[in-house]
């Protein structure tokens, strides 16, 4: 007798767990049409239909539920498994994803900070942005804004909201301005504007890949960029860049995403527990370091 894969298998138990294909295509971090192809693909190697599909949605029949009390098992105890397996390897490893400017510019700075408090604890950093696969990228912990959607299974904590602000090398003495913009956060102009209610001339536009490359720029004294707080606090400090008009909020938020609930006392609660009261840090300095006299001359 040949067994079905163990890819469908893992399908039709998401679809069983989720009650949706959709749900399950976002689980799994595929097409719902893929779903529904595994599924339909299985259903035709066992012979014997495992859902009711009524008004565009889908319910476990005898047959659904009788395989889905197995595999669910069966799921549950190999991920258990693994788990076991590279736990003894990593107990003091932590792995956290973070966009790629605010780990050079703000997380990298202060590691110190944590290690100090948690030496225990090894932190390995991954950069990069945008919807995260924990299961295929092998991270703990991503710190992310909430500019894109993630799957309802992912655990989510609300760091902070998102504050942002125009910077510059020095103040600038009217409303023209050459406008630095980047490929990362093309929406950050029309926020900035929308938020902070000035209206800037651009005489010149230019646009960069990343932020890092968008705050050399500013810094270098090539015109003016949008920036998160979080990316350019150490810069305010030592007066390289000036904001215009302050930080406004966003209307967007920074989260801590983990692919299952935090424990408490864990390693992802420690770092949880330290970047918010960075964070906190951070936001207070920040008011303290924008002055009126940033305001538009």
């Amino acid at each position: 007798m040949i067994m079905p894969s163990l890819s469908s298998l893992r399908f039709f138990n998401s679809a069983a767990q989720t009650g949706s294909f959709v749900s399950a295509a976002e689980q799994l971090h595929v097409t719902h049409s893929a779903v529904s192809r595994q599924i339909r693909l299985l259903e035709e190697e066992l012979g014997v239909p495992l859902f009711e599909r009524r008004n565009r949605a889908v319910y476990l029949n005898d047959a659904g539920r009788y395989l889905y009390k197995t595999t669910s098992a069966i799921f549950e105890q190999l991920e258990d498994t693994i788990m076991h397996l590279r736990s003894p390897l990593n107990d003091n490893v932590l792995v956290v994803s973070c966009e790629p400017t605010i780990a050079m510019k703000w997380l990298i700075p202060r590691l110190a900070n944590f290690y100090a408090q948690y030496s225990e604890i090894t932190l390995h950093l991954v950069a990069a942005g945008g919807p995260i696969d924990f299961n295929k990228e092998g991270v703990d912990l991503a710190f992310r804004r909430d500019d894109f959607h993630w799957s309802k299974n992912i655990y989510a904590v609300k760091v902070c909201d998102e504050q942002i602000a125009a910077v510059t090398h020095q103040p600038i003495k009217n409303h023209s301005i050459k406008q630095l913009s980047t490929l990362s956060r093309p929406q950050a102009w029309l926020d900035w504007t929308r938020y902070s209610g000035v209206q800037l001339t651009s005489t010149e536009k230019s646009q960069y890949e990343h932020f890092y490359l968008a705050l050399q720029a500013a810094q270098a004294g090539l015109g003016v960029t949008i920036a998160s707080f979080l990316m350019v606090q150490d810069e305010l400090k030592n007066q390289q860049l000036t904001t215009i008009n302050g930080f406004v909020k966003d209307n967007s938020s920074y989260y801590l995403l983990s692919p299952t609930e935090i424990k408490p006392n864990s390693k992802q609660d420690k770092f949880k527990t330290w970047l918010t009261a960075e964070i906190e840090t951070c936001l207070t300095e920040t008011k303290d370091l924008v002055s009126h006299s940033d305001k538009i001359c």
